[in-house]
Formats: C-alpha cells, sequence, structure tokens
C-alpha cells in the first residue's frame, strides 16, 4: 500500500467523520459514507428551531465542503467485516473495499428501555427532529383559543424535556422563550409550562460552578421548571409519568422531548472488537482499534483513555479526535510513527434562550446577550471550511440572528 493507491473509507460523516476527510484529501482514495447528504453542526440546531439560524448555516450539503479528490457515497452501511476489509452498503450490491477504516458514525438516542419513550417522544439530533418539534409547539399554540383561561393555556402548552445535561438545558430555555413570545404575540392568557427532568440531583453535572449559575439564572428567567431526582416511567401520545422520592404522578403533555443521553449504534454494536461497559470501543492512545491497526475510531463511539471527563460525547471532542485520527491515518500509510495526544476543553458556550448564552473562556465565564455574541463568533470559526465561515460569518454580521417567532401553521 502507497500513499497514492491507499483506499480510505470514512463511516459517518459528523464533526469525527468530515473533518477527518477534509484533512486526507491528499492522500489516497478517500471515500466519505453518510446517511445524510449535509452534514450538521449539532451544537447550534437548538439556535436553528428558534430561527436563529438557517439551515444552510449549519448544515451545508457534503457536495460544498469536500474536495473534488473525496469521493461521496450517501447510505446506510449494514455491516463490516474487519477481516476481509469489506463495507456493506444497502441498496449497493458490491461492498467497498478499504485499506483503512475510520468509523466515526456517532451514537443514536437511548430511551433506556422506558416504555413508549421510542414511539411517542420527539428525538432532537436531526434538522428534521428540529422541524418536528416546532411544528408540534405551534399546532399547540394553534389549537388554544383566545378566550382560554390561564391554566387551560398552561396546560395545552405544557411541554416535558428529558434529560439536564446541555442539550436539555438549552432546548428548555429556547422552547420556553419561543412559547412565551408566541404566547404574548397571540393575545392568550396564562403562560406555557416547559420542565426538564433530570434522574441525578443537578443540571449540567458537568459543568463548573461559575457556568452553572448563569444556566440556573437563565432556567428561572425563562421560567423552567426543574424536576432533579426523577425519572421517566412511561410516555404516551398525550402524557408523560414521572416518579420522585417513590412517588407517581402522571401528567398531560403537548409534547415530550428525548435529550437524555446516547447509545452506541447498531452497526458498532455488530463488530467483534473490545468494548467497555457502556459499549463503546476500546482504542489505543493513538486512535486505532484494539487488535486492528488499520481501523480507527472517534466520537461517541468510542472510549479514548487520555480525555479530560468533561469532554466525553461532545461535537468539541470529535473535531480535535479528527485531527489526530487524521493524522495518524497518514502516518500509517506512509509508514511513520503514530502520535497520541491529551484533550482539553477548550471553552464552553452554553445557549440560553433567545437572547442569552454563557461561555466559559480560558478559566472565565461571561453571560448574557454579550455571551450570545461570543459563542456566535466561536462557532463560526469551528465551522468545517473557510469558505463556509466566510459566507455564515457576513450572513449572521449583516443579516442578523434574531429569532424567528412561532408563526400559526400556514404562514
Amino acid at each position: 500500500m502507497t500513499k497514492q493507491d491507499a483506499k480510505i473509507l470514512i463511516v459517518g460523516g459528523g464533526f469525527g467523520g468530515l473533518f477527518s476527510a477534509l484533512d486526507l484529501a491528499a492522500i489516497g482514495e478517500v471515500t466519505l459514507i453518510s446517511d445524510e447528504d449535509h452534514f450538521l453542526f449539532k451544537p447550534m440546531l437548538y439556535e436553528y428551531l428558534s430561527g436563529e439560524v438557517e439551515a444552510w448555516h449549519i448544515a451545508p450539503n457534503y457536495d460544498e465542503l469536500l474536495d473534488q479528490r473525496v469521493k461521496f457515497i450517501r447510505g446506510q452501511v449494514t455491516n463490516i467485516d474487519l477481516e476481509s476489509r469489506k463495507a456493506t452498503v444497502a441498496e449497493r450490491a458490491d461492498p467497498l473495499n478499504y485499506d483503512v477504516l475510520v468509523l466515526a458514525i456517532g451514537g443514536v438516542t437511548n430511551y433506556a428501555g422506558v416504555e413508549g419513550a421510542e414511539r411517542f417522544s420527539l428525538p432532537f439530533r436531526a434538522l428534521a427532529d428540529a422541524n418536528r418539534l416546532r411544528r408540534r409547539m405551534t399546532k399547540a399554540l394553534d389549537h388554544v383559543p383566545p378566550t382560554s383561561a390561564p391554566q387551560d393555556t398552561r396546560g395545552a402548552l405544557t411541554f416535558a424535556v428529558v434529560g439536564g445535561g446541555a442539550s436539555g438545558v438549552e432546548l428548555a430555555t429556547k422552547m420556553a422563550d419561543l412559547l412565551r413570545d408566541a404566547v404574548r404575540r397571540r393575545a392568550l392568557h396564562g403562560e406555557p409550562r416547559v420542565i426538564i427532568i433530570e434522574m441525578t440531583d443537578r443540571l449540567v453535572p458537568g459543568m463548573g460552578e461559575e457556568i452553572r449559575k448563569f444556566v440556573e439564572n437563565a432556567l428561572a428567567e425563562s421560567r423552567v421548571e426543574v424536576h432533579t431526582e426523577t425519572s421517566v416511567i412511561s410516555v404516551s401520545e398525550r402524557t408523560i409519568t414521572l416518579e420522585h422520592n417513590r412517588q407517581q404522578t402522571e401528567l398531560e403533555t403537548a409534547g415530550v422531548v428525548w435529550v437524555a443521553g446516547v447509545r452506541v449504534n447498531p452497526l458498532i454494536e455488530k463488530l467483534n472488537v473490545e468494548r467497555d461497559r457502556r459499549g463503546l470501543i476500546l482504542v489505543e492512545r493513538t486512535l486505532q482499534v484494539r487488535g486492528y491497526s488499520n481501523v480507527f475510531a472517534l466520537g461517541d463511539i468510542a472510549f479514548y483513555p487520555d480525555v479530560v471527563p468533561t469532554l466525553a460525547g461532545t461535537a468539541q471532542l470529535a473535531l480535535q479526535e479528527a485531527g489526530l485520527c487524521a493524522r495518524n491515518v497518514r502516518a500509517s500509510i506512509e509508514g511513520l510513527a503514530l502520535k497520541t495526544k491529551h484533550f482539553v476543553e477548550l471553552g464552553e458556550a452554553v445557549s440560553l434562550g433567545t437572547e442569552h448564552a454563557a461561555v466559559l473562556s480560558a478559566g472565565k465565564v461571561i453571560g448574557g446577550p454579550l455571551a450570545r455574541q461570543a459563542r456566535f463568533a466561536m462557532y463560526t470559526a469551528r465551522l468545517p471550511t473557510w469558505h463556509h465561515r466566510l459566507r455564515v460569518g457576513a450572513s449572521w454580521f449583516f443579516e442578523g440572528t434574531a429569532p424567528r417567532p412561532l408563526q400559526p401553521l400556514g404562514f
């Protein structure tokens, strides 16, 4: 295998897969395969829900991003034979052969076996999920008569967010601000009710106390109802059943959104590789899968032994790992020594409603509208290509990032 003829197959087009492909464009025959035709900058999916950003800002098509030397295939990989070095793709007659494999497929929503959760709750991992949730909120608003009593408005506009990590907090504050704004615009009586549910004794457990204060203040300002040490027993089409201190309560809801963690992708579960107790692939500090020197794994599916714990499962970690992965794929092909790296926190940025955020950088925390602008600037710099950064940065600077109200359906 030489640098020119090496076949590199990258499965998964998220941060890990796309940025690895961009870095490897000049090496061998690189193929990126994803079941979507676009990349998704997931940290700003909350802003897409609120209308602060547009789809093209955070979900550019791969053909706009990838070097012409990288082949893109839209499809779903259904099986990988690590011994024969072949990957099977749905609806393709012939498998894909590879010399080097990069697994960056990401995780899937973890419903933890809760009755009705997968069937009735809404995930929040893709553009389609955000569109579906926005329609659900709008539809609920449309069914509230202008003459409704405050308590009836509150009941009709009750939404539950399951999961109290950063995703749950960002989503709940966005939803609460959007719904309150819509209630005001429609001159309805009362206010919406947004509930965030967390099994542990605190929200955003991985964050430091400095940023936690801003989170708690934002939740209070957005009037988000917090239920910690609370489990979800079941979800139905119109209800959610909770348990706290061995007492169960059933609440009527207009919608339940599930952001309570991820599990390993089913494709990865099929592979005969070493895993930890959570099912994550065990990789060396070079990102090579144990027992397979030509296979690299990164992101949500891999356990890397030298990383700050708060980074686990984040886009930031996958982005950093992509750089190391590309460097080591190149080194393995060229017969050079592979590198290792200790991954650290590069800064936290949490969206807190439609007007505020909290940003932690260099040990200092800023909050409020200024932090919201800093978050936009930080994420502009992390978009995939310089061309896309320029276009998006110009759009945000000149056209603004005001949220889009929840208009009645049909408008």
